[in-house]
């Protein structure tokens, strides 16, 4: 039989303000986005109710993640005071906060600034290869 991966993935969207930090140490403008954020997880095999994990429970727990941005500046969100608020930077921060059951594991968070540009972090199989 051949080896199978299934994948869910969930999107939601929160509104902030961001300013990042340029290479010569300026803020760029201040400017919002409606950023979207797409999280994409895996597994090799389905639970007891044949889902790889329940979707509104994965909506929730990326929600407990994001919510503390919305409305807000990012600059003024830790970690951002210190690490530029960048897409990149955002996914990052999903990455390291984001819980899951434990035969789950996360495959990818994109970060959508507009719906033209995105940042994505893709990750290997297994818990053990993302630095908690």
């Amino acid at each position: 039989m051949m080896a199978m991966t299934y994948e869910i993935s969930v999107k939601a969207v929160f509104s902030a303000s961001h300013q990042l930090k340029l290479y010569d140490g300026s803020l760029e403008m201040l400017h919002g986005h409606n950023w979207t954020v797409v999280v994409t997880v895996a597994a090799t095999k389905l639970d007891a109710i044949g889902v790889v994990m329940d979707f509104h429970l994965l909506e929730r727990r990326l929600g407990q993640v994001i919510n503390v941005f919305h409305d807000r500046h990012l600059n003024d969100v830790p970690p951002f005071a210190q690490v530029n608020p960048s897409a990149e930077n955002v996914a990052q921060y999903i990455v390291t906060k984001l819980e899951l059951p434990g035969h789950v594991w996360l495959h990818s968070v994109e970060v959508w600034e507009t719906p033209d540009n995105r940042a994505r972090v893709l990750l290997g199989r297994g818990s053990d290869l993302v630095d908690k």
